[in-house]
């Protein structure tokens, strides 16, 4: 997978498009993420212990992993990423256009 939890990413395509949020979950299997305040949906509930009340609850949908991109924060956009390798450090995820480092928070 291209992203990982904690990424900022970009919805580059569906009804969300264009909006920015952070990874919450990756449903590796499915080839999904779920992205922070993007694709709300509504959960009808009833009532249980944990939830006394039930009712509508709105959640975060799941997303297609190829509807989104890694966000750039010096390009201001949505960018693919490269693996650099420099000797004796890690493997670091950078722009592929700017070469500035995206770092998941």
């Amino acid at each position: 997978m291209h992203v990982h939890k904690g990424d900022t990413v970009v919805v580059i395509a569906g009804k969300e498009k264009g909006k920015r949020g952070r990874v919450l979950r990756l449903l590796t299997e499915q080839g999904r993420v779920v992205v922070e305040r993007v694709n709300i949906v509504k959960r009808h509930t009833k009532p249980t212990q944990a939830n006394p009340r039930g009712g509508i609850l709105e959640k975060e949908g799941s997303l297609a992993i190829s509807n989104v991109a890694l966000w750039c924060g010096k390009c201001a956009a949505g960018r693919r990423a490269k693996v650099e390798l420099r000797s004796g450090q890690k493997k670091r995820r950078v722009c592929s256009k700017c070469g500035s480092l995206l770092e998941s928070t």
